[in-house]
């Protein structure tokens, strides 16, 4: 059983790894073209960097952030955001196919395919569109843009109707590369299993959101029903509560618990089968590389690589 892990969006060693934004009053103000080129460029070179980073360290799995090109899901601005970079996106895409990496999107909870407000439906499926269109341009094989199921009003059982409703109006291409994760409040594994298996789409599972908001079944038969969502590689979310309070529990701590972790690993085991997990702390990078010094010291795992490993069956603690 091989684990690759990956972290999201921003690198805590790599200056300047943000993504600039252009405020969308500011630019209804300005109008400034020239300024939001100039961003784009900014962020694509950025991405690079942190493309090269990930590659000398061994980082073969990483979310891009949903920010790259700003204003690109706003109706009212029309500008762009390929042939003027195809160059960069090029390099970027050779970068990603030579060094065989992973990575995808997450889109942001202004995404809510289930809304019963139809300009926020309209807008979200404005706001998938953007997604693939970046996905075709860094030209990634295993493309996925990950959902949370979104709206609970006037009920889940309606809401999840909706939300089957509305995925069927996208477009073929942005279904094929959809897969749902479970939240920390509303949809738990089992509803995500429930709406996967109806769209015959893959299920993201989130360790901390099951601890916030879990299901009726054990972790070891939800995490078996997960997997058999998938037809490529799995991925799954782990992040630690930044405390055991309450009004935190739902907040990221900046590191992981790696006890927590190995016995999550643990209860994979038996599965036996090789996963991409994404590490959802503050500190990015920094926690990454924290936990795989942790699993070193507590562990037997075979490290092939600085992010990767093996697990059998009596590896462990």
């Amino acid at each position: 059983m091989q684990i690759r892990l990956g972290y999201a969006c921003i690198s805590e060693t790599v200056e300047g790894t943000s993504s600039s934004t252009y405020p969308y009053s500011r630019y209804m103000i300005e109008k400034d073209n020239k300024k939001l080129e100039h961003i784009i460029c900014s962020n694509l070179f950025h991405l690079k960097e942190l493309f090269l980073y990930n590659n000398k360290n061994n980082i073969h799995f990483f979310r891009i952030s949903s920010n790259l090109i700003p204003l690109a899901t706003k109706s009212d601005v029309e500008f762009d955001y390929y042939t003027p970079y195809q160059e960069i996106y090029q390099e970027l895409a050779d970068i990603i196919r030579e060094k065989n990496m992973r990575v995808d999107f997450h889109p942001s909870e202004y995404c809510v395919i289930n809304s019963t407000k139809k300009d926020v439906v309209f807008a979200s499926f404005q706001i998938l569109q953007y997604h693939y269109s970046l996905l075709r341009y860094l030209q990634i094989e295993q493309p996925l843009l990950v959902l949370h199921v979104g709206s609970c009003e006037f009920g889940k059982e309606k809401s999840i109707t909706r939300f089957i409703h509305n995925f069927y109006k996208l477009p073929k291409e942005i279904q094929k590369v959809i897969a749902i994760e479970n939240d920390d409040k509303s949809y738990t594994v089992e509803d995500c299993l429930f709406i996967a298996n109806k769209l015959s789409i893959p299920v993201v599972f989130d360790y901390h959101h099951h601890l916030c908001n879990p299901s009726n079944k054990s972790l070891e038969e939800i995490l078996f029903s997960v997997l058999n969502t998938w037809k490529e590689r799995s991925k799954m979310h782990f992040s630690s509560p930044k405390s055991k309070l309450k009004r935190e529990i739902r907040s990221h701590h900046d590191y992981i618990d790696s006890d927590k972790f190995i016995q999550f690993l643990e209860c994979l085991k038996s599965l036996d089968i090789d996963i991409d997990i994404m590490i959802e702390a503050k500190k990015k990078d920094e926690a990454l590389f924290r936990l795989v010094r942790e699993l070193k010291y507590k562990t037997d795992f075979y490290f092939l690589d600085d992010t990767s490993f093996i697990i059998t069956k009596n590896s462990g603690k």
